[in-house]
């Protein structure tokens, strides 16, 4: 399974992006092969719809969750059509996040 994660920057060490359409970086966990990529968020500069081109970007990436400090009014129900979970969380990093999910298995 994949899982995305807002991020502020490109390491493990950076701290959750508390805006999702409009986040930094997308840090993508795959736990299959317990790796992680960072991926510029296309989206971040919009001028406008950032949110929805922020979903359509993490379904290419064939992400099933996503934890983003933060989700707009219109997202959910895009993520929701893409069966794509949606996770909160506040003021933790990437690597404080992913290990949640491990122990969660």
């Amino acid at each position: 399974m994949k899982i995305a994660i807002t991020s502020e920057g490109d390491t493990l060490s950076s701290n959750i992006d508390q805006r999702f359409g409009r986040c930094s970086f997308f840090a993508v966990y795959d736990t299959q092969t317990d790796k992680t990529t960072f991926s510029p968020n296309p989206a971040r500069n919009a001028p406008e719809g950032a949110g929805p081109a922020a979903v359509q970007f993490i379904a290419s990436q064939k992400v099933e969750k996503v934890v983003s400090g933060e989700f707009g009014g219109k997202i959910k129900t895009l993520l929701d059509s893409l069966h794509i979970e949606m996770h909160n969380e506040k003021e933790k990093t990437v690597f404080e996040i992913i290990q949640q999910f491990k122990k969660r298995r």
